[in-house]
């Protein structure tokens, strides 16, 4: 396998690169810049990049980005804090994102010779991202299989997405990822501001994986509220 992998810089799918690289089976990395309110995610991807000594391909989709508004991520919207599960984070939906990310990713491996496509979305995208959600990666993968029929075989590989963001910690541990090099955080501040829900579920996959975070957030009990809120509601 020679892997194509869309990198955001955050610590899902650095720590999915580092896995990749020590299989021996990291080709590339994809980061996206399609207008997100910060570059944060981006340095930190080709820093990764820079470590695992690959090629750090950046695609500017701004124009792209811009017709998609109306998510915390990309406009003038307050970031909700809490926990993915609640209502309020389906203001951080980017409609078609990762479908976007993909169409383009596909195209990219099959004109550079790769054979590979890797993403890593986890279990704990699925309550609000739809183009997360198993589903979705089987049929994606069938879609490019006959858009490129003929032309390249280019595989999909979602290694995480039917399991939870601890399995992610416990590979960051396995594999020596650099955690604190990761940004994840919607807010871009100066440090994690442990409020926002991927910092929520960061905080809480470590802690469920019983692995050290050498992050430092703002916030470090935050989580604990956010997941008993959750929990409470939880039949």
């Amino acid at each position: 396998m020679n892997a194509l992998l869309i990198c955001s810089g955050g610590f899902d799918s650095v720590t999915l690169a580092h896995r990749l690289a020590a299989e021996q089976s990291l080709g590339a990395l994809l980061t996206f810049d399609y207008g997100q309110r910060h570059k944060k995610e981006i340095d930190a991807a080709r820093r990764c990049a820079e470590r695992l000594a690959v090629p750090h391909l950046v695609m500017d989709i701004g124009h792209i980005g811009r017709q998609l508004s109306g998510s915390a991520l990309t406009d003038d919207i307050e970031v909700p804090h809490g926990h993915y599960s609640e209502e309020n984070m389906k203001v951080t939906v980017v409609p078609n994102r990762n479908a976007i990310m993909l169409t383009i990713a596909f195209g990219v491996a099959a004109a550079r010779g790769l054979d590979t496509v890797a993403l890593a979305v986890h279990g704990g995208d699925h309550f609000i991202y739809p183009d997360c959600r198993p589903d979705f990666i089987r049929l994606f993968g069938e879609m490019q299989a006959r858009a490129l029929e003929g032309v390249a075989e280019v595989a999909l590989l979602a290694p995480y997405v039917n399991t939870d963001k601890a399995e992610i910690a416990r590979d960051a541990a396995r594999f020596d990822v650099p955690v604190a090099d990761t940004w994840s955080c919607y807010e871009g501040g100066d440090l994690h501001c442990g409020r926002c829900g991927t910092c929520v579920e960061r905080i809480e996959a470590m802690a469920l994986a019983g692995v050290v975070d050498p992050t430092a957030y703002k916030d470090e009990q935050y989580w604990r509220e956010a997941v008993a809120r959750v929990n409470a509601c939880t039949p």
